[in-house]
């Protein structure tokens, strides 16, 4: 990976709060309810994390971190494109919400998207509170 990508997510995730416009922080309960709506759900998360919790119906699963941490920002934005664009409203989502706040603040701060909303809790708790989710095929 590039040192300038690692910059690039470094610094989106050390950059003013002035920047651009702020992420919207959300609960499981807010996204249930935006999803309803028809927002675009992003999972983060890892093909071991979808196989083993399952997806929210209609989300979007594109893995941005490796089980190493390691991250491909371009490949990430291509695939994003491919559903979602910077105009858009836009749930991120990963375990626990601390993947998904560092990847919504590099969207927000750095690429200018303008709605970005990071779900807090996660599909951890997602799954704990028996919300509904559809099972991921195994390889």
């Amino acid at each position: 990976m590039k040192t300038g990508l690692r910059y690039l997510l470094a610094s989106a995730l050390l950059a003013p709060a002035a920047a651009i416009a702020e992420v919207t922080n959300i609960t499981n309960a807010q996204l249930a309810e935006m999803s309803a709506q028809n927002i675009t759900i992003i999972d983060v998360r890892r093909p071991d994390e979808w196989r083993h919790t399952g997806t929210i119906e209609g989300s979007h699963p594109i893995m941005f971190f490796d089980k190493k941490g390691a991250y491909d920002v371009r490949a990430w934005l291509d695939e994003l494109s491919k559903v979602a664009d910077k105009d858009q409203p836009i749930a991120l989502i990963c375990a626990a919400g601390v993947r998904s706040s560092s990847i919504a603040n590099l969207l927000d701060k750095r690429l200018g998207f303008s709605a970005v909303f990071n779900v807090t809790e996660g599909m951890n708790q997602w799954v704990e509170d028996k919300r509904p989710v559809v099972q991921w095929p195994t390889p």
